[in-house]
C-alpha cells in the first residue's frame, strides 16, 4: 500500500483528494495536516465523508510517508517544505504553483543534501518524465484546460498567430476563503471577468506551448471569467488555421490516441459531460480562417486532485486510471 500524507487538508482540493484516495485500492491515508482544524474529525469539514472516514486532522506529520500531497495556497509550498523535513524517499506532489515554471522548479530541502527538481505534471505532455519523477508540480486548473486545447496544434508547429482564450470557472476555483466575489448573494445570477490578460496560469501555458513549438512567439490572450456554478471549466480558444476541420482532427486525434482521460469529440460540448470526472473533452470547429477549440474539465478533478492522483499512479507504476474511473453527475 502507498502511505499518503496530505498537507492543507481543509480546502476544496484536499477534500476531493481524500474522497479519491479513500476509494483507491492501493492507498492508505496516514495523516491529513491542518493547523486550524487539528484534533477535529475530518468529517466536521468534509461532511459528505460521514460514515466513510474516522480520521482526525493533525498538526504533526509523518516524515516517512511514501507520497506527500501539498494542497496549500499559492506560494505556501516553499514555506512548508522549508519548515518541515521529509525522507529523501518521500515523493511530493504539489498542487500549488510554486514549482511549475522552469525558473523555480528546483528546491533544496532543509536538513537534506538532496535537491528536489520538480517535473511539470501534465501527463498528456510529460508522461515519460512523470513516471521517473520523485517531485511533481501539478498543473493549474485553467492551465490544464487551455493546454489540452492547444498542445496538438503546438506539436504540429501550427500556432503562428495570436491565440484568444475565453474561459469560465465555477466558485470552487476561488477556494474556501470568503471574499467579496465568493459570497452566494454576489455569485448568484451573476457573471464577471477577473485578472484580464494577466492570469498567473499564463506562464505555464506559454512554457508548455514553447516546449512543443520552440519558435512560438505570438501572444496567448486570456480572459478568465467567474461563473455562478460550483465546479467546472469551459474554455473557448481560437486562432488562425489554414486547413479544414478534418485537417485539425487529423492532428488532434492521433495526439490523444493513448491518453487515458483526454478525448476529442465530434459533437459540440457542454460542461456537464465532465463534471465529477477526471476527463477533458476537446471539440474542434472551423469558421472562415479561424479554428475554434473548445475544452472542458472539472476544475477540482482533472484541474487539480484527479490529475494529482493520475500523477501518483504513474510515479508508482500503477495503471494510470486506478481510482479515477468516476461516475459523472450528468443530470
Amino acid at each position: 500500500m502507498i502511505n499518503v500524507g496530505i498537507i492543507g487538508g481543509a480546502g476544496y482540493t484536499a477534500g476531493e483528494l481524500i474522497r479519491l484516495l479513500i476509494n483507491h485500492p492501493e492507498v492508505e491515508i496516514d495523516f491529513v495536516f491542518s493547523t486550524s482544524n487539528a484534533g477535529n474529525n475530518i468529517t466536521k469539514i468534509h461532511q459528505d465523508l460521514v460514515g466513510s472516514l474516522e480520521l482526525k486532522f493533525t498538526d504533526t506529520v509523518n516524515p516517512n510517508v511514501d507520497v506527500l500531497f501539498l494542497c496549500l495556497g499559492h506560494g505556501n509550498s516553499v514555506k512548508f517544505l522549508s519548515a518541515n523535513t521529509f525522507s529523501d524517499t518521500t515523493k511530493i506532489i504539489d498542487l500549488g504553483n510554486d514549482f511549475r515554471l522552469e525558473s523555480n522548479k528546483v528546491f533544496t530541502s532543509t536538513g537534506s543534501t538532496q535537491i528536489k527538481t520538480f517535473v511539470y505534471g501534465l501527463p498528456e505532455l510529460n508522461k515519460g518524465a512523470i513516471v521517473n519523477a520523485n517531485y511533481i508540480a501539478n498543473p493549474g486548473c485553467f492551465a490544464t484546460a487551455i493546454q489540452l486545447g492547444l498542445l496538438p496544434l503546438a506539436n504540429a508547429g501550427l500556432i503562428n498567430n495570436d491565440v484568444h482564450v475565453n474561459a469560465v470557472t465555477g466558485a470552487t476555483g476561488a477556494g474556501t476563503s470568503l471574499s467579496a466575489t465568493t459570497h452566494y448573494t454576489w455569485r448568484d445570477n451573476n457573471f464577471s471577468y477577473y485578472k484580464p490578460f494577466t492570469h498567473q496560469h499564463l506562464g505555464e501555458i506559454n512554457q508548455s506551448v514553447n516546449q512543443l513549438q520552440n519558435d512560438f512567439s505570438s501572444e496567448i490572450i486570456f480572459m478568465p471569467n467567474r461563473g455562478n456554478f460550483s465546479r467546472g471549466i469551459f474554455a473557448t480558444i481560437y486562432t488562425d488555421f489554414e486547413g479544414t476541420v478534418e485537417d485539425a482532427k487529423a492532428i488532434y486525434k492521433p495526439f490523444y490516441k493513448d491518453a487515458k482521460f483526454t478525448f476529442v469529440s465530434d459533437d459540440f460540448l457542454h460542461m456537464k459531460q465532465v463534471v465529477n470526472t477526471n476527463k477533458c473533452l476537446v471539440h474542434l470547429h472551423k469558421h472562415n480562417n479561424k479554428l475554434l477549440i473548445t475544452s472542458t474539465i472539472d476544475n477540482l478533478l482533472k484541474g487539480a486532485s484527479g490529475q494529482a492522483v493520475q500523477n501518483m499512479n504513474l510515479m508508482f507504476g500503477l495503471e494510470e486510471s486506478t481510482g479515477l474511473e468516476l461516475k459523472g453527475t450528468y443530470f
